[in-house]
């Protein structure tokens, strides 16, 4: 670690620019006098949820309304109706070509559905590209990370967004956000946050992304094959990052083939088939058989539960 982050850790070492820095990273005043007050920690609820970190019932964070996506002549997305709530992990499986993807990238901005509406904190809006996502605070964590090896872990929780003072990089000021970043999702494998990320494992290369979506106040993160090719260590480490961020009021949308895994992180599951939503809702209504079963056939015996319709947010 470099000096000026060892003259920043000492008492009154941060001088007054740094300071500032700081706040603007935070989206504070560097004259509050109530730290905390303006501020929303990791650990405190978002502005809308009730005190166990849950939105209320009736209006989700995200819905989506009857999207159809096609490439072609082929319907990827047929009338998907899902709603996605602060608070909880929403798994979404099915087989190799239900759709999953393409949902993920509709909600990401990378395509634009072809019919059908996306609703946002109850406002209808029109998504056009991953910039207008991430403004609005929607983070995709890709299976490929989309993390450069070559720079450390630092540089890669900044790219693209490095704060400057006096036209120079603020090193100091990215240490230390970084690192308390990561202290807070409890990350305590990683040697140095100034190593390279090409040293890290893949557990560790999934924390750096999960860091980075945080640390960034994003209100969505979705996850694709979060566990992919990890040992069952890294895995683990994993999902408790992907509970972590349920619990401090974000949501959370994970997608994976390994059945086991989702029903010990998840609180919701939507079952996709040939672009349509076969089933949706509390994961505790669904066991890995009937699951199974959605995902190859797209029904189900169990069928008196199996739509759970979500509130329509244009009637609110």
């Amino acid at each position: 670690m470099n000096e000026s982050f060892l003259e920043s850790a000492r008492p009154g070492g941060a001088g007054r620019a740094q300071k500032e820095t700081l706040a603007q990273l935070n989206g504070v005043s560097s004259d509050a006098k109530e730290p905390g007050v303006t501020r929303r920690s990791l650990g405190e609820p978002t502005e809308g949820l009730s005190g166990k970190g849950h939105l209320n019932e009736v209006e989700p964070l995200l819905s989506l309304r009857g999207i159809d996506k096609s490439f072609g002549p082929v319907q990827a997305l047929a009338g998907v109706d899902l709603d996605i709530p602060l608070g909880q992990v929403t798994a979404l499986v099915g087989d190799n070509g239900a759709g999953k993807s393409v949902l993920v990238k509709t909600i990401s901005g990378i395509w634009e559905p072809d019919d059908g509406q996306i609703f946002w904190e109850g406002r209808p809006v029109h998504i056009r590209n991953p910039k207008e996502a991430a403004e609005m605070g929607i983070t995709t964590v890709y299976q490929d990370l989309a993390l450069c090896d070559n720079l450390d872990i630092v540089q890669n929780m900044f790219l693209g967004r490095e704060p400057t003072r006096y036209r120079l990089l603020d090193e100091t000021a990215m240490e230390l956000a970084a690192k308390r970043t990561l202290a807070e999702l409890s990350v305590v494998t990683v040697r140095s946050i100034r190593q390279a990320v090409a040293s890290l494992s893949g557990g560790q290369r999934q924390a750096v992304a999960v860091g980075k979506a945080v640390m960034w106040n994003s209100k969505l993160v979705i996850f694709d094959e979060p566990t992919a090719a990890l040992a069952v260590s890294s895995a683990a480490m994993v999902l408790e990052l992907i509970r972590q961020l349920a619990s401090r009021g974000l949501a959370v949308i994970v997608i994976s083939h390994v059945l086991n895994e989702i029903f010990s992180v998840a609180d919701r599951i939507a079952v996709l088939h040939l672009g349509h939503i076969a089933a949706v809702g509390p994961i505790s209504e669904f066991d890995p058989q009937k699951v199974a079963t959605l995902m190859a056939t797209g029904t189900s015996s169990w069928s008196s539960h199996e739509s759970d319709s979500p509130s329509d947010p244009r009637e609110l």
